[in-house]
């Protein structure tokens, strides 16, 4: 699987079955996580790996009641070292390029899980405290996502992604007029144009009907 393989095949999984994952999976996601770019690679990421289920049963109450994440085997928990980031950009450093930075290592977590055949999600609805006390994670340190992963017994369906609504060209809000002839996706163009057309053709079958229910409407008066 490549990676425009997995980008499309990830998706948040929140069902899991009993089945292990491998060691070697869980290190190569803990691995290819710690490759992700970092401002001035200062690397200040922290991952803390979780597969006991008495704490995955805790963490889950503290995400907001989700109790399905009670069904993964394994959490990974992503924190950011605040001081480390602060030392060497200051409150932006701090405020947004750790932020940054963890977002980043948790997709490289993401796509490895997928590319693996691991079902994994994206928790970020959490209680920072009660699980910075349940792990003793220092107060320098800010929790910024938690991964969930599992194997999981049903394929998710595939996703089309609509770029012409999200892609600007040149300034905020200039759209591609046919993005679609851009990148080459013609049969996207023609099912475009096919949709356009019976949507014409809907619109003035209708207008004909109700001109006709008049004149019959009219004639037995």
């Amino acid at each position: 699987m490549d990676v425009t393989e997995a980008i499309n095949a990830r998706r948040s999984i929140r069902s899991f079955n009993t089945k292990s994952i491998e060691f070697e999976k869980i290190a190569l996601i803990l691995e290819n996580a710690g490759k992700a770019p970092s401002s001035g690679d200062i690397k200040d990421y922290r991952f803390i790996l979780i597969t006991d289920y008495e704490v995955i049963k805790e963490i889950a109450k503290a995400c907001t009641e989700q109790y399905w994440i009670e069904t993964a085997p394994v959490l990974i928990v992503v924190c950011a070292d605040l001081e480390r980031a602060e030392s060497f950009y200051g409150l932006t450093g701090k405020n947004l390029y750790a932020i940054q930075n963890a977002a980043a290592a948790t997709q490289n977590a993401l796509l490895t899980a997928t590319e693996q055949g691991i079902g994994s999600c994206w928790v970020g609805s959490f209680d920072s405290e009660k699980i910075s006390m349940l792990l003793k994670i220092p107060p320098h340190v800010a929790i910024q996502s938690i991964i969930v992963l599992g194997y999981y017994d049903e394929e998710p369906g595939l996703r089309s992604s609509d770029i012409e609504h999200y892609v600007y060209f040149k300034t905020f809000g200039n759209k591609f007029a046919n993005l679609n002839l851009v990148t080459r996706e013609y049969s996207k163009e023609v099912e475009k144009y096919l949709k356009n057309q019976k949507r014409g053709f809907d619109y003035f079958s209708n207008k004909l009907k109700n001109y006709i229910d008049n004149l019959r409407k009219n004639k037995s008066k």
